[in-house]
């Protein structure tokens, strides 16, 4: 027997048990069936994130922002939307990454899910285009190398997109995994070379 469930857990999500099992749905013909699918997704999404938050008992209501052919964005709002986040968005980028992984098993109805809570996607990449802005400046002044802080992926191109058309500087990624770091090159130290 296991004695969690009966028991508070905190940061973690034990799942016991199998899921209650859900009735078969007919499937209609292809050419419909993708419309069909298609049309349904966004909601589809909106109430699987609200499935999963509910699972990590938080206290939020999920809606969708925005939809287009090729993304969905999602808003997590509510008394709880800070855990939603997690420390530097880690939560929200796990959560996106689950959703697309169970959403978009077919390439046919594929389209990109965006999970957010109030801006902090757009606030945060603005941020990013604040540093990169600064340091750069900065690079360029003092005429030497400029390491940043490891980030994800995703933050490092938006640094090396925001750089890329600025006089005088150029971006380098350096470094393996989570330890991987954008370098900014002032263009007299890379020419010297």
């Amino acid at each position: 027997m296991d004695d969690r469930k009966d028991k508070p857990q905190d940061g973690a999500l034990f799942v016991t048990g199998t899921a209650p099992e859900k009735p078969e749905k007919t499937r209609a013909p292809a050419a419909a069936s993708e419309a069909h699918d298609d049309e349904g997704k966004a909601e589809e999404a909106a109430e699987l994130l609200d499935e999963i938050l509910e699972l990590m008992d938080l206290d939020v209501d999920v809606d969708v922002r925005a939809e287009d052919e090729e993304e969905i964005v999602l808003d997590i709002t509510g008394r709880d939307a800070g855990r939603a986040i997690g420390k530097k968005g880690a939560t929200l980028d796990a959560l996106q990454f689950v959703l697309n992984k169970i959403l978009n098993r077919t390439p046919e109805s594929r389209r990109h899910i965006v999970v957010d809570s109030g801006d902090y996607r757009e606030r945060h990449e603005q941020g990013l285009v604040t540093l990169a802005k600064r340091e750069a400046k900065r690079a360029v002044t003092e005429g030497r190398t400029i390491t940043l802080q490891p980030m994800s992926a995703r933050d490092r191109r938006v640094i090396h997109l925001s750089l890329a058309k600025l006089e005088g500087v150029t971006t380098m990624s350096q470094g393996e995994g989570a330890q991987r770091r954008i370098q900014i090159i002032p263009q007299r130290r890379r020419s010297a070379r």
